[in-house]
């Protein structure tokens, strides 16, 4: 794949860190969060058809997919939506373009933060598609959405270096 790279697109961008002080438990969380989704939305802004959907590994994991499957992610445990099919969510279809899946993530987040903002204690369950159990914590969800955010984040790195060499946020 190396040899197949775009002219190098982008330098390394200063990263803006989540709060370090000051912050209360939930900030801190949304801080972290909120650092995360930016880093997997900006390796997905700019790169043109086809290498933004053309899978890196063998899985045939991309970055438009794994940008729509976070927006899945994000409308299941913030949302309470189903997400139907999960391994399908991963899969972009002929008709998804970058900036649709970009503003469909975007606006996604911004419900999913006026969630996180009205919820008054994280010990609370958050919203929750129908299904047997009861719902995790508000502060569940949160620690595991930085988890799934972060590990997709580092997915995202690795592919668009591949893409067009690409490195940092």
């Amino acid at each position: 794949m190396p040899g197949n790279r775009a002219p190098r697109s982008r330098t390394r961008a200063k990263d803006t860190t989540p709060p370090r002080t000051g912050a209360d438990e939930k900030a801190t969380l949304r801080g972290f969060l909120d650092y995360l989704r930016n880093a997997v939305a900006d390796k997905v802004a700019g790169v043109p058809e086809p290498q933004v959907r053309t899978g890196g590994v063998p899985s045939g994991t991309n970055l438009l997919g794994l940008l729509k499957h976070l927006a899945f992610v994000e409308r299941f445990y913030f949302l309470g939506e189903d997400a139907g099919d999960w391994r399908t969510t991963m899969r972009p279809s002929a008709e998804d373009t970058v900036d649709d899946v970009l503003a469909d993530y975007r606006k996604t987040v911004e419900r999913a933060n006026q969630v996180i903002d009205a919820c008054p204690d994280l010990a609370l369950p958050a919203p929750r598609a129908p299904r047997p159990g009861p719902a995790p914590s508000m502060r569940w969800v949160l620690v595991h959405m930085i988890e799934e955010t972060g590990r997709h984040a580092g997915h995202a790195d690795i592919l668009r270096e591949q893409i067009d060499g690409s490195t940092g946020r």
